[in-house]
């Protein structure tokens, strides 16, 4: 049992174990059934309580006043904790919204977040539809086989958010290959290098990149997202070169990858699924719902971390102040206790109170861009197709924080 145990709680400092999902969902279940709250000890990560449970998740997100984000708010290695916060102490470093807790958190997340409300969607809603045509034309122009990931789930959101912050066209392969290499610093196909150096050279990237956006959009203040987080006060000062930095890191990265990773898993779900592709063939009103699914069923974002600021327990164990939760999303939604059925891929699932954006203060700035987003393509995508089956194998990537399909090749035929 003990032996079972650990193997189980490893699959959360094993990046690889994203890149196999039989083993992955195979170990969530018997935790969230025996262990629901485990203890995880294993180098080079330092140990953590990786809590599995959907109810157990949203009380640790709802009571942010006790579960605080700083210092530890995602799993990197103990070097990379260490090399980030000697980065913040001497005044560098990456701090986003995700690191940041109440009250500075608050007001910094209001900077941006006109830019995600409905009045703002509605005016973005005619551009993203065109965009969506766009690609679905372009799935046309290059079948009858593409890697639907590389080829069209990558673009289509990059564009779309990138557009919003008012970056040239010509940057977006730069931005793309920035993401890619931040996210997938543990990813042979990849990241940038094995080093934790030449992991921390992609963040430099980005902050030369967007310290010369800093300096331009104060010069000269336009109409657009970047604009906004380069002119933006908190308490009236301007926020700092590493706040405004690390706003558009997270902006122009989690912007567009969580979404690739949603679209392209909502069209795996649906070749691998044909009875409920010709369920939304036949009855178009279910996107909504359906683009639900497709975020749970791909769960983007796989954890969180969260760090206890006095003693506490979660489901009767005890937790020392100091000490860090692990906030396994994609366990808590496959959880048996929430979803029926919750290993199958259900496009009218109703209701579905998936984890995948997070919950309470920290819930995604640009959930809602995410959704239009997938309604969009997929609500072009799915009258024009004829036929559709997998070209090749599907490709994960391996992760601890962000990611999903790598490649999607598949064959088709298009209206």
């Amino acid at each position: 049992m003990t032996s079972t145990m650990d193997d189980a709680a490893a699959v959360f400092a094993d990046p690889t174990a994203y890149a196999d999902e039989a083993r992955l969902h195979a170990a969530m279940t018997y935790l969230r059934a025996n262990k629901p709250v485990a203890y995880v000890d294993r180098k080079p990560y330092r140990p953590f309580y990786a809590v599995t449970k959907h109810a157990d998740i949203m009380e640790i997100e709802r009571n942010n006043a006790l579960w605080l984000s700083e210092p530890r708010p995602v799993l990197t290695t103990a070097a990379a904790d260490d090399a980030a916060r000697a980065q913040l102490e001497a005044g560098g470093g990456l701090r986003t919204l995700i690191h940041m807790d109440d009250p500075h958190h608050k007001k910094v997340r209001a900077i941006g977040q006109d830019w995600f409300r409905p009045k703002a969607l509605r005016d973005l809603e005619v551009r993203v539809d065109e965009l969506a045509r766009r690609y679905v034309d372009r799935m046309a122009e290059i079948g009858p086989e593409c890697d639907f990931v590389e080829d069209i789930a990558v673009h289509f959101p990059l564009y779309v958010i990138l557009s919003l912050l008012g970056l040239p066209e010509e940057d977006f392969p730069r931005m793309h290959q920035l993401t890619q290499e931040l996210f997938g610093a543990d990813d042979e196909e990849y990241r940038r290098g094995t080093t934790l150096e030449e992991h921390m050279s992609t963040l430099l990237d980005f902050f030369d990149y967007f310290s010369e956006l800093t300096a331009s959009r104060r010069a000269n203040p336009t109409d657009d997202l970047a604009s906004a987080i380069a002119n933006g006060r908190v308490d009236g000062e301007p926020l700092s070169d590493v706040d405004t930095a690390s706003y558009y890191v997270i902006v122009a990265t989690a912007g567009h990858d969580t979404t690739k990773d949603a679209i392209s898993g909502g069209l795996r779900a649906l070749v691998e699924n044909p009875d409920q592709l010709d369920r939304l063939r036949r009855d178009p009103e279910l996107i909504g719902t359906a683009v639900e699914e497709m975020i749970r069923w791909s769960t983007p974002v796989k954890e969180f971390m969260r760090t206890a600021g006095e003693d506490t327990e979660v489901r009767g164990v005890p937790i020392a102040a100091g000490e860090s939760v692990y906030l396994a999303y994609t366990s808590g939604n496959r959880d048996e206790e929430v979803f029926d059925d919750p290993h199958t891929f259900d496009v009218g699932r109703f209701p579905n109170q998936h984890l995948a954006f997070g919950y309470g203060i920290h819930f995604c700035l640009g959930a809602a861009l995410a959704r239009m987003e997938m309604r969009s393509l997929f609500s072009e995508l799915i009258p024009r197709l004829e036929s559709i089956e997998l070209a090749g194998p599907p490709v994960l990537a391996a992760t601890t924080f962000v990611g999903g399909l790598k490649h999607l090749p598949i064959r088709y035929s298009l209206r």
